[in-house]
C-alpha cells in the first residue's frame, strides 16, 4: 500500500499521506489508483468536509511518477496514457477543500496532486523543480497545472531549468505557489489547522466557494490540458534515451533561488 489515510470524525478533517519514502514518495500504478479510489470515496463521505494531502518521511512531498512503473503507450501519435491525469482530486469530480502539505522536495508529477490544491502550505526546507527538460520530456500536464498558480515568467524558468534549479519556500511564498511558509517539520500540523477551521464553516457554502473559485480559471485550463497529449507525443524523446540521460544524472547539479 502506497497510501495511508486517517480522518478525525470530530473536526471533519481527513489526511491523506503518500507513504514510500524510501522511493521518495514517487506514484507507482497502484498508489495511482488508491489515490483516485480516495478521492472519489471521499465524495460520498459527509464526515469528511475538508482534506489535506501531505508525504512520508520529511525528504519528499512526491517526486512524481516512479520511474520503475511500466506504462505502456497506444501506437497512436495522438493518444498519451498518463496514469497521474486522475490522482487529483478535481479530476475526481471531488469539490471539498483539498489542503497540500509540503515538506521536502516537490517535483514533476507533483504538480498533478499541488496544482489541484486549495491552496499549498509549505515548511522552510521544501523545495519545488521540474526536471522533465533535463530527461528529454516534455512538461505539459505539470506547466500547465502550475500556470494556474504563478506568474507565467516563474513557471517558463522552472520548467525550462529543469534540474538545474530548484526554488525555495521562500521564493515560492513570494511567487504565490504556497500560501504559508513554517519551520521545518511544521506543514502537515499548520495544513490541519487551516483545514479544521474551514471544515468548521457550513459544508454546502464551502463546497460552492470552491467551485466557484476554480470556475474562474477552467475555461483556460481546459483549453489548454486538450494540448498537452500532442505536444507530449511531438516532444518527447524515446523512453530509451529518456532512460539514457536518467542513468547519467548527477547530484549537485542545481542551485536555489
Amino acid at each position: 500500500m502506497g497510501l495511508r489515510t486517517e480522518r478525525d470524525e470530530q473536526t471533519g478533517v481527513a489526511l491523506i499521506t503518500l507513504d514510500r519514502p524510501e522511493r521518495l514518495n514517487a506514484i507507482d500504478l497502484p498508489t495511482a489508483a488508491e489515490l483516485t479510489a480516495a478521492w472519489r470515496a471521499f465524495r460520498y463521505d459527509d464526515g469528511v468536509r475538508t482534506v489535506v494531502v501531505t508525504g512520508a518521511g520529511g525528504r519528499a512531498f512526491c517526486t512524481g511518477i516512479d520511474r520503475s512503473a511500466e506504462v505502456p503507450q497506444p501506437s497512436s501519435p495522438y493518444a498519451i496514457d498518463d496514469p497521474l491525469l486522475a490522482i487529483g482530486p478535481k479530476a475526481n469530480d471531488l469539490w471539498k477543500p483539498v489542503i497540500a502539505a509540503v515538506e521536502g522536495m516537490a517535483c514533476g508529477g507533483a504538480f498533478y496532486l499541488l496544482g489541484e490544491a486549495e491552496f499549498v502550505v509549505a515548511s522552510e526546507e521544501a523545495t519545488f523543480f521540474d526536471p522533465h527538460t533535463t530527461y528529454g520530456m516534455v512538461s505539459a500536464y505539470e506547466a500547465i497545472a502550475m500556470a494556474q498558480r504563478m506568474p507565467f515568467g516563474e513557471v517558463a524558468r522552472m520548467s525550462l531549468m529543469g534540474t538545474a534549479e530548484r526554488v525555495t519556500a521562500r521564493r515560492a511564498y513570494e511567487i504565490g505557489l504556497v500560501s504559508e511558509v513554517t519551520a521545518a517539520g511544521g506543514a502537515v500540523a499548520a495544513a490541519l489547522r487551516a483545514a479544521e477551521v474551514i471544515a468548521s464553516y457550513p459544508t454546502e457554502a464551502v463546497q460552492g466557494t470552491v467551485r466557484a473559485v476554480w470556475s474562474a480559471k477552467e475555461a483556460a485550463r481546459t483549453q489548454a490540458m486538450a494540448h498537452a497529449p500532442h505536444l507530449i507525443a511531438l516532444g518527447n524523446l524515446p523512453p530509451e534515451r529518456q532512460a539514457g540521460l536518467f542513468r547519467g544524472r548527477g547530484g549537485g547539479d542545481f542551485r536555489l533561488r
